[in-house]
């Protein structure tokens, strides 16, 4: 924004310590001569600029003097930070440029596929920090009613690939693998970079953090390290273990999947198109050669058929052989919860135990483990078909992974211990019988409720499997808060939805 800062100044800036996530916001008096002189109204898209840097944020006005002065203009947190200014400093307010990438999200509002030139200046506008929230929501929703086809997927992961940074390795094979998600507990990356790196191969994993999950891994591995790490620090780390577990939105790895992310979680859509480009485009930005694409596969899953998991699988191996990455798809039972834990510390327990051979480990967790490590093993050569498993589960059994996870998290930061709820309430069977289903999607809403994932300790532990006979009075969940409200909260939905976990006598 050449030659903003050198403008009249119009108004001084004041911090109001509103936070508003990562929405700019400003808030100015509605007799404010700049408000009036531009013809500025409440929710307004305003570009605010002080010295080189601009903002585009949205516009709130109050009436009167008891909040701010004629001359004063109040900002959030992230227009703060994104400024860079000090009490008092001025700012120039004016009406952002037109944006033309918004004709793109109108014709495909209407029913219009958008072609490369299309998705590639929408991502750039997005990166960019011209969308405002309304916007960035008429898109998603726009490509949520009619899906994304083929080409329009390509052209995506293209633009998001082409919007952040990318890296390459000192490897002719770099792995990865990914769990398209909707199975609460299910926190094998871990174990499967701990047992792929002691074993010799690559894995520079970044990871997101949770969409519309109690958890993701970047939240899980939280609470064990650092994960905030900028792409020196990455490769310092690889470099040394051979692999890291790495939150993606420090690296500025398709910088634009993580805004997409964050409007997807409060919508609650996760939609086809979308995710194939979120899991490509970082893939492909991270620079791997070889990927393993795990589709949990359950009536409450994400994926609800093997015929939906199967057309997900090709549509995701063939867009990643369009950007030339090997990529394999695997189905998974995706019919209960993986693992005891569901939340960010109670799923690093749950790793912990299974990576230190603890012999109350979920075994299922461990399993589900070594196959995809397996898996990633045979697809880059490093076992011959049908023996990764047995190499995955040796390097396990044998201590090589545990003592590689270990030093994988001392050069990220150090590791440390998980923190423990507060609070804890167990959810007792009514009656005597078999466990026949285990609802996921109520599941992971209890320990959203419950206070994860932005409470780290809470989430709910998950005391029973399909098939196991219970009786009256054994607990099936255990609630983890950190504040009796959330505890109350996540209690009452559970005593609202009984089919939470269904018994048959």
């Amino acid at each position: 924004m050449t030659g903003l800062a050198d403008r009249a100044p119009t108004l001084k800036a004041r911090r109001l310590r509103l936070h508003t996530q990562h929405e700019p916001v400003v808030i100015m008096r509605s007799d404010c001569h700049v408000c009036r002189s531009e013809g500025l109204a409440a929710r307004s898209q305003v570009l605010l600029a002080a010295g080189d840097r601009a903002v585009q944020a949205t516009l709130f006005q109050v009436d009167g003097d008891a909040l701010l002065a004629p001359d004063e203009a109040a900002l959030s947190e992230a227009a703060w930070t994104l400024l860079g200014v000090q009490e008092g400093d001025p700012i120039h307010v004016s009406h952002p440029p037109t944006l033309e990438s918004l004709s793109s999200v109108r014709r495909r509002i209407h029913g219009h596929r958008l072609d490369a030139e299309a998705m590639a200046g929408i991502v750039r506008d997005v990166v960019a920090g011209r969308y405002s929230e309304i916007h960035l929501s008429a898109f998603l929703t726009a490509t949520a009613a009619w899906p994304l086809d083929g080409d329009e997927t390509s052209h995506l992961t293209q633009a998001m690939i082409e919007a952040g940074d990318r890296l390459s390795w000192n490897a002719p094979i770099v792995v990865d693998k990914h769990s398209i998600g909707g199975l609460p507990g299910n926190r094998t990356t871990p174990i499967v970079v701990a047992i792929v790196a002691a074993l010799g191969l690559t894995m520079p994993k970044t990871s997101s953090r949770a969409i519309t999950s109690p958890a993701g891994t970047a939240d899980t591995m939280e609470t064990l390290t650092k994960v905030d790490l900028d792409i020196p620090a990455m490769r310092r780390v690889v470099e040394a273990e051979g692999g890291c577990l790495a939150w993606g939105g420090a690296v500025r790895l398709s910088p634009a999947d993580d805004i997409f992310i964050r409007v997807e979680r409060v919508l609650d859509i996760d939609t086809e198109g979308q995710l194939i480009a979120s899991v490509l485009s970082k893939k492909i930005a991270a620079g791997s050669t070889h990927v393993v694409l795990d589709i949990p596969v359950g009536p409450t899953a994400k994926v609800r058929s093997e015929e939906a998991g199967r057309a997900l699988g090709e549509r995701l191996v063939e867009t990643a052989s369009r950007f030339g990455l090997t990529a394999v798809c695997l189905q998974s039972d995706g019919s209960q919860p993986v693992g005891r834990g569901v939340g960010p510390a109670l799923e690093a327990l749950d790793v912990l135990a299974v990576l230190q051979n603890d012999p109350d480990a979920p075994d299922d967790l461990r399993r589900r483990a070594c196959t995809l490590a397996g898996a990633v093993l045979e697809l880059a050569g490093a076992a011959a078909e049908g023996d990764g498993f047995g190499a995955a589960a040796q390097a396990l059994a044998d201590g090589r992974a545990w003592s590689k996870f270990q030093r994988i998290c001392e050069a990220q930061g150090g590791l440390r211990v998980p923190p423990a709820a507060a609070l804890r309430r167990p959810l007792a069977a009514t009656r005597s019988g078999r466990v026949v289903h285990i609802n996921n999607r109520k599941v992971a809403r209890l320990a959203k409720l419950a206070g994860a994932p932005d409470a780290k300790a809470a989430g709910l532990a998950v005391e029973v499997r399909l098939g196991q006979e219970i009786a009256a009075g054994d607990p099936l969940l255990t609630v983890h808060a950190q504040t009796p409200g959330e505890l109350a909260y996540a209690l009452d939905y559970a005593a609202a939805n009984l089919d939470l976990v269904e018994i048959e006598a």
